[in-house]
């Protein structure tokens, strides 16, 4: 499949990565030419210096009507304009275009009918998975399959919760009623699939699939406490910082930082009742003052990741409870455990939802679990019948898995099937899959291709 990126940045060049990864056709388009010769030079990928929203320069970068485009520059009228001109003019395949500003997202049909054909918002899914780790104390990842449906949710055992020591299945002991499976543990860094008799040990990193209603009470299962948020700082008055201050300031005391002092009159006009704090984030007397040891949940939001490093470190050294950053540069990943709580990579959102997008199989879904480690989750709808699917009508146990993949739920009409060897596929099944790195994702992807 052809795909035609336009803008270089950071999320354009992730894009870019991913996708020749996945053996994608690309090409790219920026004024940049020094990002241009850096791509080039290590990617297959034809590469266009020009305005991204520039006629002869999606010409050049060989868009036609078997082409996808991407657009992804910083400016959402840049790619409002750019999808115009793909769609219009050289009537291409599909195109997918970023947007920040919501109002425009809201009515698409103002730019042509059909013109763009997905909307993505990297900020906006920043915001929703810290908003939705605060509201979930306790958490270290969750992600929503089957349509919003049921969760997939990463929690550390602590040294005193209930179920450390005990065998797995107390979980349904302690809650019968609960929907919940566990799927995989991380112990000591390495992935297994548990069984009911699986002893839990302090540090274990479990996932498990519920749904949104039960979480809390299953992650009190494996921690020594029940968490209680109240308190959030905020660094960075960016998009994202103000989005998730304005959506926490009813239920939270949040107390917002910008270094910026005309940035931060303009967030107090805006924001009703978050604290707007002019300063620098790594100012030891200005998180002091703060009472930054009362703080609950530091999140560090800049566009610059050493910003983002050391004021969470240092707010975590003077006694912040969590913290959470946002983190573009992988390289940086080797500082992050034991120092920092959460890390959200945006870019990485980004592409794996373009890369859902772009999928023509019916995995709907491809969450990353563990940076670090390569693990994924997918999701893959079961369609067709006995004669034109590979799954329709068989058993868990007769799914041809590649080793180190596995079965972690099944969602049959929005509740939870529990992967028993013996279930039996049907129609519109939802499976959970999780494999152990990301080189598994084209060999589970073609089992659920009609044939």
């Amino acid at each position: 499949m052809k795909v035609l990126i336009l803008g270089a940045g950071r999320v354009g060049g992730s894009l870019a990565t991913a996708l020749v990864n996945n053996n994608y056709d690309v090409s790219i388009v920026d004024h940049d030419k020094s990002i241009l010769a850096t791509l080039e030079d290590k990617l297959d990928i034809l590469t266009v210096e020009g305005h991204a929203s520039h006629p002869l320069s999606i010409k050049k970068a060989g868009a036609d009507d078997s082409t996808t485009v991407i657009a992804v520059t910083s400016n959402d009228e840049v790619n409002l304009i750019a999808c115009q001109i793909a769609k219009n003019n050289f009537n291409v395949k599909k195109t997918i275009c970023r947007l920040s500003e919501e109002t425009y997202s809201e009515d698409l049909s103002l730019f042509g009918n059909e013109i763009i054909d997905i909307v993505i918002s990297p900020e906006k899914e920043v915001m929703n998975h810290l908003k939705e780790l605060i509201q979930h104390p306790g958490t270290e990842q969750i992600e929503k399959f089957a349509d919003g449906m049921v969760n997939l949710v990463s929690v550390k055992a602590k040294k005193k919760g209930k179920l450390v020591g005990r065998e797995l299945k107390g979980i349904k002991e302690d809650m019968p009623n609960a929907d919940a499976f566990v799927a995989s543990i991380y112990r000591k860094g390495k992935p297994f699939i548990p069984s009911g008799e699986t002893i839990i040990k302090e540090g274990d990193e479990v996932y498990f699939v519920s749904s949104a209603s039960n979480i809390d009470q299953i992650v009190n299962e494996f921690r020594d406490k029940v968490d209680v948020y109240s308190r959030v700082m905020i660094i960075g008055g960016g998009k994202i910082g103000y989005s998730l201050a304005k959506e926490l300031e009813n239920d939270y005391k949040v107390k917002l930082v910008d270094s910026n002092k005309q940035k931060c009159k303009e967030l107090s006009k805006n924001l009703d009742k978050t604290i707007v704090l002019s300063g620098s984030a790594t100012d030891e007397d200005l998180l002091k003052s703060e009472n930054i040891s009362n703080i609950d949940i530091f999140c560090a939001l800049t566009d610059d990741d050493e910003t983002n490093l050391m004021s969470s470190l240092l707010a975590k050294k003077m006694g912040a409870k969590k913290t959470m950053i946002i983190l573009n540069n992988p390289s940086y990943l080797g500082l992050v455990p034991g120092f920092i709580d959460i890390y959200i990579a945006p870019y990485r959102l980004t592409v794996s939802s373009v890369l859902q997008d772009l999928r023509e199989s019916d995995v709907t879904q491809d969450v990353l679990l563990k940076m670090d480690t390569g693990a994924e989750a997918i999701e893959g709808v079961v369609h067709a019948n006995e004669f034109t699917s590979n799954l329709f009508g068989k058993s868990v146990k007769e799914i041809p898995l590649p080793e180190g993949a596995s079965i972690g739920a099944v969602v049959r009409h929005g509740e939870l099937v529990m992967p028993d060897s013996n279930v039996e596929l049907c129609l519109n099944d939802h499976l959970i899959i999780f494999l152990a790195n990301k080189d598994m994702v084209s060999d589970v992807e073609v089992l659920f291709k009609t044939k």
